[in-house]
């Protein structure tokens, strides 16, 4: 070969190659300021193996192989480290190309200055051992301390970059079933191998102030403590009598000394009661006089101290005024910070006189599995000698019973929720990259005016707000016709666009389908992924939600939205079933009755067809319901259906064409959804 035919040859391989390398990359920008807002340079931004630093405008870009996620570890010398996950599909909804990340703020170290890391509730017992609907195992006999340590391998990185971090241990820990058992209907115990995976994942003190630490009563607490005794984690909150359950954990933090309290807010209506007295042990009792006794005991010694509570009512978006006033009197007597737990989903924050409340954690490691508990997050808070001076939010998804940075959807989910329940309580929460941040100042966020085009695409009725700013109010909703009404609402199934259905090795453990026959799309209506289901002739393949959605309000307009895609004709039956407020939990999945809803045929195409069906939630006597989908191959003797955005919306307006949105409750003010009263292919325009 002549030698130019040779180079011309090389020339063009090598072009192929950097073309192919260039579509394996994807570029990542933002930019690292300080809290004065000022650009920061020099900070070394770490992704996988690839490392970068920012410039003198605080700017940064790096290449890094394409994935479907990418974790940033952002350090610099004499500020506190910060983690920051993102997905690829978040980063490339708006854009093309690259992924722009909002600016994040990194907090300057100085002395007495502690960050401390807070988590909601925890145990691993129950179905980490013994999954329901043939899910895979968690934590096996013969291997529990890696098993453990996985469960929590995806929130480490998180929780050991701070100088203290904590968490709500809500079990009893022994190697066997306890002897005796409180007359509750619900008991938790964990192996206590759970110790020492939270130590290894970061966590240094654990409170014992709730109702489920009394639940296999004296030998169970006994058990409890003394595995305790023996880890590396420090406790308070429980005791063999009431003396010693309301003694304070002391800890010196970077030169503070700390006092560490704990609390459940009931004593417990049963015989005997879950709190400690003079006759039994049991969990410290949080009664308004023994908060104030114990503070005040604490705070004359000049320890900065922490009260963490348990109360108010479970799954509820607000605390309970018996909750509100105890934490508000605790910092009122001194106290530094408030943080509380039990409902097992987020409430709001509020500041206080300067002083933080965190009203509800949420689930940090927890097996339930109805949808609403499992959004959450971790709280990190700077405090200086005492004084608060920062508070920054990571938003979580439980997936799969573990806890994971969540991404996309989950963490507009989780970060509306907490700006808007906050904003009730004039606290106001910013955005640091993807997390939120509440400053000592407590200054609204400058309004940043932001336009939206919102398109209607075929049939579309309804389209998902996911990808719109979680930290501005939705401020106008403007119509391109007369005849338009629109109506805002929230979706009630975690992960319908399957787009983080394999992150994290946790697989969801919230959809009911075939494991053997069904399959991950790497490409999907909306997005990247979809599911792909195995269809045979004379033979029903169902879909739908595993569990019951527990948390709903009952008599309320709903709206099934799915996309579908198939080569083959199917009919397609979507049913609702209840569980009534009695009923047991299998007897409801075995033998509660499917309400048909609507049928629809899909003619096999090849093209994604939208489905909405209108219909109205369960009105009285029932506890929870579900949504199951019935596939049905109507021709061949083999085929597949692939599903994609497959969501339960509760409309939280009625049908309206005033501009501004009417906001009557808390969850209107969270909209996950908008829907059109009739088809448009116009653009429906956001203000934010």
């Amino acid at each position: 070969m002549p030698h130019y035919l040779l180079a011309t040859f090389l020339l063009l391989n090598c072009l192929l190659a950097e073309s192919v390398f260039a579509r394996d990359m994807f570029t990542l920008t933002g930019r690292v300021v300080s809290e004065q807002n000022r650009p920061i340079e020099s900070v070394i931004i770490n992704v996988g193996e690839k490392q970068t630093t920012s410039d003198e405008t605080g700017q940064f870009s790096i290449k890094v192989a394409l994935s479907d996620l990418y974790q940033l570890n952002i350090t610099k010398q004499n500020y506190f480290t910060n983690i920051q996950t993102f997905s690829h599909f978040e980063l490339t909804k708006l854009s093309q190309g690259f992924g722009h990340i909002a600016d994040i703020t990194l907090v300057a170290k100085k002395t007495s200055r502690v960050m401390l890391a807070f988590g909601g509730d925890t145990m691993m017992g129950r179905r980490y051992y013994k999954p329901y609907f043939g899910d895979a195992v968690l934590i096996h006999p013969e291997s529990k301390l890696p098993d453990s340590k996985a469960v929590l391998a995806h929130i480490k990185p998180y929780m050991s970059i701070a100088d203290y971090a904590a968490v709500n241990l809500e079990t009893q820990i022994a190697s066997s079933l306890p002897e005796e058992r409180a007359p509750k209907s619900v008991t938790f115990y964990s192996q206590p191998e759970i110790l020492s995976a939270l130590s290894w994942a970061g966590i240094d003190y654990v409170s014992l102030g709730n109702n489920h630490t009394y639940d296999y009563m004296d030998s169970g607490l006994q058990s409890t403590l003394a595995f305790l005794k023996n880890s590396d984690l420090a406790f308070s909150g429980a005791g063999f009598d009431e003396k010693a359950a309301l003694k304070a954990h002391h800890e010196k933090i970077n030169n503070t000394k700390f006092s560490m309290l704990a609390y459940v807010g009931w004593e417990g209506s049963a015989g005997p009661t879950q709190t400690a007295n003079h006759q039994h042990g049991g969990a410290a009792f949080g009664s308004m006089k023994n908060i104030l006794d114990s503070v005040k005991q604490e705070v004359e010694q000049n320890r900065t101290t922490i009260v963490q509570y348990h109360g108010s009512q479970e799954y509820a978006n607000n605390p309970t005024g018996v909750t509100e006033q105890r934490l508000k009197s605790a910092l009122d007597n001194g106290a530094a910070l408030a943080i509380a737990h039990h409902p097992h989903v987020t409430q709001g924050l509020e500041l206080y006189d300067g002083k933080l409340i965190a009203y509800s954690m949420g689930n940090f490691v927890f097996d339930q599995n109805f949808t609403a508990t499992q959004h959450s997050f971790i709280l990190y808070v700077w405090l200086d000698e005492g004084k608060f001076h920062r508070a920054e939010i990571v938003p979580l998804y439980v997936k799969g019973y573990k806890p994971t940075p969540a991404t996309g959807m989950h963490r507009y989910t989780v970060m509306k929720r907490l700006t808007e329940l906050s904003k009730t309580r004039n606290t106001y929460i910013s955005q640091s990259g993807g997390h939120g941040v509440i400053t000592a100042k407590n200054a609204s966020p400058l309004t940043r005016s932001k336009s939206i085009d919102l398109s209607f695409s075929g049939n579309e009725k309804v389209v998902n707000l996911y990808s719109t700013p979680w930290d501005s109010q939705l401020s106008q909703v403007l119509l391109p016709e007369t005849t338009l009404k629109y109506r805002l609402g929230t979706n009630l199934i975690n992960g319908s666009d399957f787009e983080s259905f394999a992150y994290f090795t946790a697989p969801e453990r919230g959809w009911l389908y075939n494991r053997q026959k069904t399959s991950l799309n790497q490409y999907g209506a909306s997005g990247n992924k979809s599911l792909a289901l195995s269809l045979q002739n004379q033979q029903l393949t169902t879909f739908g939600m595993q569990s019951f959605k527990r948390v709903y309000t009952p008599s309320s307009q709903m709206t099934l939205k799915a996309k579908f895609k198939t080569n083959n004709t199917v009919k397609v039956n979507f049913y609702w079933q209840g569980r009534k407020k009695r009923q047991k939990l299998f007897d409801a999945f075995e033998n509660s009755k499917k309400h048909l809803i609507s049928s629809v045929e899909l003619n096999g195409n090849s093209e994604w067809t939208n489905v909405e069906v209108d219909f109205n939630s369960p009105r009285i006597g029932y506890k929870s319901y579900r949504i199951l989908t019935d596939f049905e191959l109507l021709n061949d003797s083999k085929g597949q259906v692939d599903i994609d955005d497959f969501s339960l919306i509760e409309w939280q307006t009625a049908f309206s064409s005033t501009p501004t949105p009417s906001f009557f409750t808390i969850k209107s003010q969270q909209p996950a959804y908008i829907g059109l009263n009739k088809e448009t292919d116009k653009t429906v325009i956001l203000e934010y």
